[in-house]
């Protein structure tokens, strides 16, 4: 589809981009009747962003009857990201098995003492983690909007004009052509999917958030090395690498991503990716660097994810979970989750939808499923990555077969694991004697308490 026939909707009167953005003019839910059938055309949806989060919910839109149009800066563009995906997203999101780059069956974690523990010895022989690029990943899934209806545009959105009245449309304002010509796009819905610095987020007021920045060098490492990492991946925790997350070695299809990430002190990003280079060096060193990358991420979720009719899914919502980093099965979910909530809303496409909507179709749905997920994995970060003795004693707690299974369960398919009492107070035995052995359990006692509270079982939420 030509973005030429997106003009079709009336445009109001321009407004320059500085006065839009700075009054947030809203467009609330109403308590009178549902929004007005629409006469003559589809309900016409705006999805700003080609990653996992935009091109699920594009997806999702145009299957359901919805005019759909996506918006994707540089679809050749590679986001640094360590590539791991949960094995339910193969399944869920029908990701082709050509795509895996590798099958993780060992993640080895290194505490800041340099101790190894191996994290994956309960794995049934088809369980494993998958690696891919994101390039890859990203194309598939934008080609599979388009495959259902989805009209791709390359371009870059730079302002969305926030109507006045309940029903006007929405103003996307973008530069297409290799970002040389001026376009302008009216629409009745927005999904913000473009990641931490969302401009979709600024234009609605959605509010700001702390966000971490991830840097990472893809090392292309002689064959006999690789072969140490073909179905291994390692992360390292220490003050030395990153002073509130971990680093990260992942194989991909004939390199490895290695990386680090922090929120507190970006400044000395390069020290701690040297610093990770470092210890890994044993096993990465003869490489050849042919890629360098880096990129900001949420750290917790916006103040406003819904407003108006905009709503905002992936990065550009803040789903990027504390202590494991991880982003692409929740990116990709939140697209699909909110996709579908506008296609049901708008009844397939055939009437007008408001923020009551999305709240109730979207939002509430979201947040009923995954809130307790993202509020235990900050805690267990507060309490694991706050020192060095903290990682030590979570490393420790590793290496127990139980501890393992649990997040291995959770983390893989995404559900709550079933676990056995008996196992579960021994586990927080050990938890309390780990944290006792290395002096932290005092500071974090609140945390801890909550923790002990609802029991390791909520990861898989």
């Amino acid at each position: 589809m030509a973005a030429q026939s997106t003009f079709s909707l009336p445009l109001p009167p321009t407004r320059s981009a500085a006065h839009s953005n700075s009054r947030h003019p809203r467009v609330t839910a109403s308590n009178s009747a549902k929004p007005p059938s629409i006469a003559g055309r589809k309900l016409r949806a705006a999805v700003v962003g080609g990653g996992p989060a935009g091109s699920s919910a594009a997806e999702a839109l145009a299957a359901g009857g919805v005019e759909t149009f996506l918006f994707e800066r540089a679809p050749s563009a590679a986001k640094p990201c360590g590539g791991a995906i949960p094995l339910c997203m193969l399944d869920e999101f029908q990701i082709p098995s050509h795509l895996i780059d590798r099958r993780v069956t060992r993640m080895r974690i290194v505490s800041p003492s340099n101790l190894v523990v191996d994290f994956g010895q309960t794995l049934l022989p088809h369980e494993f983690v998958a690696m891919l690029r994101r390039e890859v990943l990203d194309s598939f899934l934008r080609s599979r909007a388009e495959s259902a209806g989805a009209a791709l545009i390359s371009g870059l959105v730079t302002s969305v004009e926030v109507p006045s009245s309940r029903h006007a449309p929405y103003v996307l304002h973008y530069l297409a052509g290799g970002e040389s010509r001026r376009e302008r796009l009216a629409v009745d819905v927005v999904v913000g999917a473009d990641g931490a610095n969302s401009r979709v987020a600024k234009s609605i007021g959605a509010g700001d958030y702390s966000s971490a920045i991830a840097f990472q060098e893809r090392i292309r490492l002689p064959d006999h090395k690789m072969e140490y990492y073909e179905n291994c991946a390692e992360m390292y925790l220490g003050n030395d690498v990153s002073p509130d997350f971990y680093a990260w070695v992942f194989p991909k299809c004939d390199h490895v991503a290695v990386g680090t990430g922090t929120v507190r002190e970006k400044k000395d990003i390069r020290a701690y990716q040297r610093a990770i280079r470092e210890r890994a060096n044993p096993k990465i060193s003869g490489g050849k660097v042919i890629k360098v990358e880096a990129h900001p991420i949420p750290e917790h979720p916006r103040p406003a994810r819904v407003r108006g009719r905009v709503a905002l899914v992936g990065d550009a919502a803040g789903y990027v979970t504390k202590c494991s980093g991880e982003g692409i099965y929740f990116a990709a979910k939140s697209g699909r989750m909110c996709g579908e909530g506008i296609v049901r809303a708008s009844e397939g496409g055939e009437r007008m939808i408001d923020e009551g909507d999305l709240r109730r179709e979207y939002l509430k749905e979201w947040d009923g499923q995954y809130v307790a997920t993202f509020r235990v994995l900050d805690l267990l970060q507060r309490v694991f990555y706050g020192s060095n003795a903290a990682r030590e004693a979570l490393v420790e707690l590793c290496g127990d077969e139980y501890v393992q299974r649990m997040s291995f369960d959770s983390y893989l398919y995404k559900r709550l694991a079933e676990g056995n009492r008996w196992e579960d107070v021994k586990m927080l035995v050990n938890t309390v004697g780990s944290l006792m052995r290395c002096k932290i359990l005092g500071r974090n006692r609140e945390a801890f308490k909550f923790l002990g509270g609802h029991s390791f079982n909520v990861f898989g939420r």
